[in-house]
C-alpha cells in the first residue's frame, strides 16, 4: 500500500476519506466498510482515553455517529458518511482506545457496517490526491501545523 503524507500525517492510498468528518473508510470485497478517525483526527484529538462504539445491529444514517470518542482535550463523535447498519464494533478500541492514537488505519478501526446504498452515498468520499489536496486545505483551516505521532505509531 502506497502512503500519501500532508504535513507529516499519514494518509494510506487504498483508503477513502471524508475530509470534513475526518475519517477513513476501507471498503471490503463483499460490499462491508471499515472505518475509523484519521491520522489528522487522532492528531488534533491528542492521547484518546474513551472509545465508545455503537452495538452491533445497530441501524445509522449519514451524518450521524456510530461512536463517541473522548480524549484529554475534546469529546465528540465520529460521524459516518453513509447510511447502513453496524455489524461490528471494535472491542480492542473500547479496551484500550490508545490503539486509535497507535494504529488508526489498522488496529484502530472503529465499526464495520453494511452500507445501504454505498454507491447512492459515496460521491461525500475523495481518494488519492483529492484526499491529500482536501486533507491539506483542511489542516490550514484548522491552523494543524503537522500530524504528532505517539511511540510505536504504524500508518
Amino acid at each position: 500500500v502506497e502512503k500519501m503524507e500532508v504535513n507529516n500525517c499519514s494518509l494510506p492510498d487504498d483508503l477513502l476519506y471524508h475530509v470534513d468528518y475526518n475519517v477513513w473508510l476501507r471498503l471490503k470485497e463483499d460490499g462491508i466498510v471499515e472505518m475509523g478517525m484519521t491520522d489528522i483526527a487522532q492528531t488534533m484529538a491528542g492521547s484518546i482515553i474513551h472509545c465508545r462504539p455503537k452495538k452491533a445491529g445497530k441501524k445509522i444514517k449519514a451524518g450521524k455517529s456510530v461512536a463517541t470518542v473522548e480524549s484529554g482535550k475534546w469529546v465528540g463523535p465520529v460521524k459516518s458518511p453513509l447510511t447502513g447498519i453496524i455489524l461490528e464494533r471494535n472491542d480492542v478500541a473500547e479496551g484500550d482506545a490508545t490503539i486509535i492514537n497507535r494504529s488508526p488505519y489498522n488496529e484502530g478501526w472503529i465499526v464495520r457496517i453494511q452500507p445501504n446504498n454505498f454507491e447512492g452515498e459515496c460521491g461525500s468520499l475523495v481518494e488519492g490526491d483529492a484526499a491529500t489536496a482536501g486533507y491539506a486545505e483542511y489542516m490550514s483551516e484548522k491552523d494543524l501545523a503537522e500530524c504528532i505521532h505517539c511511540e510505536g505509531f504504524e500508518a
